[in-house]
């Protein structure tokens, strides 16, 4: 029977202690340890039952136990002293953003992301880009920036995962009750819930506001589950990554269409949009189309304003991990609102393709947030370099070195992620720094300060607790999976605290190759079972439910696990999550990674692996490839790829055999007084000393604020001043640029250029170019030049901005300019136009481009 009406229940706490409900509301208890102690000290057990959940734990405790609270002295001194921390980091008006861009006042950046992973209670993510998006907003919050995220709310989130007896992936999809989570509604001033319309096929679809507070930093989602909307939009928001292309586009729509709106009834206007993955990138029409409503612009003129405010992070590095919808699906969706933007069926579809002109094209989300973001970048060096390549046709004639995509590299949030047990012993001798400065390297260089028995104690604790867990995990898997008792008994006794423990927790995707190091079973029971130095191996991750190939890796892993040789020294811990890899980030040894080179944009496990002591050993790719260096873990083989998959995984199996016997297991058990492996302690330490300053979000919000945020604030503020002038100009001068493009031509190129010359000589080229009804302005005279290499393509190759020296009376223009030679071998040159307008934020935005001799 449905209730005929609802209301919320909230707990009654005596007035002594009413603030604990403030501090709960507020996700800055999650990377605050004495705020944690602070919850669990109420109900230890209570605490781990509603899953870290102070919301739920404070609606549930018995009334007793808060009015025993509220008069106990010692729990009252503790809450006053989280109180007293909690109200200065609220109030300081003393944040790094606050000291270094305080002429930004009023500034609003928005990060929009389809996952955020902030806390084990609020499940609203699947896995790395998720963490990363929470991680964001935390050191957002903790650097002073003005930023708001905004996403979806999920009903049931992503999947929980159990196996079958056979070790088969089953998915279950429990349902979250927002009204006990760290979440609240949106309210009007009359106590309304703030909602939003976004027009649908057929119907206005309503949705409502929530808010998670994630320190300084509101994070907005949105929540279609309401009476109002029929039944199947109502489920555009019940899973995450969850039902076909329909469901996908639905909730993208929502997610950037309805994001934008949103911030709109909640009085926010953004000045910069960060769209994270290309899931919300919809968010560049809406922000057009209301830049036309409300100042009567054209479409090129407000996409210039929008364009110039966009930041777009790309984290796949694959063309298969985009969304794409077919035309069909495009019209169905949007028949109405291209209209709405002054364009025609064709120019709307090609904007999200990448040949403008094949009508048969299925619109990228990629595509559309690469045309409509002044700003694009990847998510480590080595991916730089990938996205650059994979989207070179979008920049046709461009160089791919010139590709306007830049590296941005991940990090992680540092009092997220460290142990509490580690955190005491850095703030014994690190300082306050490595909380309030991560990415200070004067700070993490007091590593060396540590003593060596500490640390090594400190993480053999956490490496016990590990242990712990995963008994426990496997204990409880076993008997819901309903396995023999005498099976479950032997659960007990499954790993050795004492021992090597390796570490692999990630998606279950087949490009991991989670399942590499089985490639010769009877080598790799050798090395586990090593009586005088055993070895132990801890897996847990998800598949994607539509992952067959990657359900089979989790069912081998398992199948083995049972095998008598590997029983006690390979565990599957099922259902990972962030609590379940707190504890193996926190206690492992070493942290393994697999990946085939150049399908890792990134990752961050590893860091944070890093920053608790653990060593990495991975295939050099995402982060690793620009971190690696011997003296702080292992790589696996040199970069080599090999186009035959097979070979590939039987060299790089045997390279991980060979680490383990020749290097890791003996560095790992070589003891000296007291039992300290004093060769594996130095290697932790370098590892903290040259990771954690640089692999942090702190680090990499600076980054995107000093480097993307802060000038696409001040490019859109420009453009937009007296009446959106300047963008009405830019929009007028693109558009005479694009008619009279098509007649600059390169009349000829002047030279006493002889056939050798001395390194230190220089060379003087003159070109006369015919601009037409170009200014010589609005052109960027380039010489391309370098040495010229054995395919004869000039790599690397140098720029030299060319002049105009005189203007001849047909209007054609002299440029010149000049090559200097500082090494020696076969050089070479070539010259090249480019657009040119001060408010352009990237010569290669209007995609044209005019080489010598083409």
């Amino acid at each position: 029977m449905r209730p005929i009406h609802t209301f919320t229940i909230i707990p009654t706490l005596p007035p002594k202690i009413e603030r604990l409900r403030d501090l709960a509301y507020n996700l800055w208890w999650g990377w605050h340890m004495e705020a944690i102690d602070l919850f669990r000290r109420l109900d230890r057990d209570l605490w781990e039952t509603t899953g870290h959940n102070p919301v739920l734990m404070l609606g549930t405790v018995v009334q007793e136990k808060l009015e025993r609270a509220a008069q106990d002295e010692a729990f009252l001194a503790h809450m006053d002293r989280v109180l007293a921390e909690f109200d200065r980091y609220m109030q300081s008006q003393t944040t790094w953003y606050q000291k270094q861009h305080s002429f930004s006042a009023g500034l609003t950046i928005a990060y929009f992301s389809a996952e955020f992973g902030l806390t084990d209670c609020i499940p609203n993510y699947s896995g790395g880009l998720g963490v990363l998006a929470g991680d964001h907003l935390k050191s957002a919050s903790d650097l002073g920036l003005p930023l708001v995220g905004v996403g979806l709310l999920y009903q049931q989130g992503y999947f929980h995962q159990y196996l079958s007896t056979d070790g088969w992936q089953q998915e279950e999809y429990p349902k979250n009750d927002f009204y006990t989570m760290p979440i609240q509604l949106e309210r009007r001033q009359d106590g309304a819930p703030v909602t939003i319309e976004v027009d649908y096929p057929g119907h206005k679809v309503r949705a409502q506001v929530w808010r998670v507070q994630v320190g300084r930093v509101p994070l907005f989602v949105l929540d279609t589950n309401l009476e109002a909307n029929p039944p199947q939009y109502r489920d555009i928001t019940d899973k995450l990554y969850g039902g076909g292309i329909e469901t996908r586009i639905r909730q993208e729509i929502l997610m950037g269409i309805g994001g934008i709106r949103a911030l709109e009834a909640l009085g926010i206007q953004p000045a910069v949009c960060h769209v994270n993955e290309g899931h919300s990138a919809f968010l560049a029409l809406e922000r057009i189309r209301l830049l036309m409503e409300e100042h009567s612009l054209s479409f090129t003129a407000a996409k210039e304003v929008v364009t110039a405010s966009n930041v777009f992070t790309t984290h796949t590095p694959v063309p298969a991990g985009i969304d794409l919808f077919p035309p069909h699906l495009m019209d169905k969706y949007f028949g109405g609102y291209y209209r709405s933007l002054g364009l025609s069926r064709e120019d709307f579809l090609a904007l999200g393709r990448i040949n403008t002109l094949d009508s048969n094209e299925s619109f990228s989300m990629a595509v559309l947030a690469l045309r409509l973001s002044a700003y694009v970048n990847g998510v480590s060096k080595l991916h730089g370099g990938v996205a650059r390549r994979m989207w070179q046709a979008i920049w046709p004639g461009v160089p791919e070195d010139e590709i306007p995509i830049t590296p941005v590299t991940n990090g992680i949030h540092p009092p997220s992620w460290i142990s509490h047990d580690m955190a005491a012993l850095f703030d014994r001798y690190l300082g306050p720094g490595w909380r309030e400065d991560p990415a200070d390297p004067e700070v993490w260089l007091r590593a060396d300060d540590i003593p060596g028995e500490e640390l090594w104690r400190t993480h053999e604790r956490r490496r016990g607790r590990l242990i712990a867990f995963a008994r426990r995990k496997l204990r409880a898997q076993l008997e819901k999976r309903g396995a023999p008792p005498s099976e479950i008994e032997q659960a007990k006794g499954a790993l050795d605290p004492n021992a090597l423990t390796i570490g692999f927790g990630r998606r279950f995707a087949t490009y991991k190759r989670a399942t590499l190091v089985f490639r010769d079973p009877e080598r790799l029971a050798r090395i586990l079972n090593d009586p005088e130095r055993p070895v132990q191996i801890i897996f847990a991750g998800k598949a994607h439910p539509m992952d067959q190939p990657g359900k089979e890796m989790i069912k081998q892993i398992v199948g083995l696990a049972r095998q008598e040789e590997f029983r006690q020294r390979i565990v599957f811990i099922e259902d990972y999550d962030m609590n379940a890899a707190r504890y193996m980030l926190q206690g492992v040894d070493l942290w393994l990674n697999t990946p085939r080179r150049f399908r890792e944009a990134s990752g961050t496990s590893g860091m944070k692996a890093a920053a608790n002591g653990a060593i990495n050993m991975s295939i050099p790719d995402g982060w690793w490839d620009e971190a690696y260096q011997p003296e702080l873990g292992w790589a696996i083989g040199r970069g080599e790829v090999y186009e035959d998959h097979d070979y590939q995984d039987e060299l790089e199996s045997n390279a991980i055999y060979d680490l383990l016997e020749k290097e890791v297991v003996p560095l790992f058990y070589d003891r000296g007084p007291g039992g300290l492996a004093h060769g594996w302690i130095a290697k932790m330490k370098a590892a903290m000393k040259a990771i954690c300053p640089y692999f942090n979000t702190n680090r990499m919000v600076r980054d995107y604020a000093e480097r993307f945020y802060m000038p696409a604030a001040r490019r859109s503020i420009r453009l937009a001043e007296d009446g959106m002038a300047r963008a009405k100009a830019l929009a007028e001068w693109e558009a005479n640029l694009r008619q009279n493009w098509p007649e600059l031509r390169v009349v000829s190129i002047d030279t006493d250029s002889p056939p050798e010359t001395k390194v230190g000589n220089q060379l003087q080229i003159r070109a006369l170019i015919h601009l037409g009804a170009l200014e010589p302005d609005d052109v960027t005279v380039e010489l391309y030049h370098g040495l010229v290499d054995t395919r004869g393509e000039i790599s690397p190759a140098e720029v030299t901005v060319m002049h105009c020296a005189e203007i001849k009376e047909d209007g054609s223009c002299v440029f010149s300019g000049v090559i200097p030679f500082r090494s020696s071998g076969r050089y070479g040159y070539t010259l090249r136009l480019l657009p040119h307008n001060e408010d352009l934020n990237s010569p290669y935005k209007p995609g044209l481009i005019l080489w010598a001799g083409s």
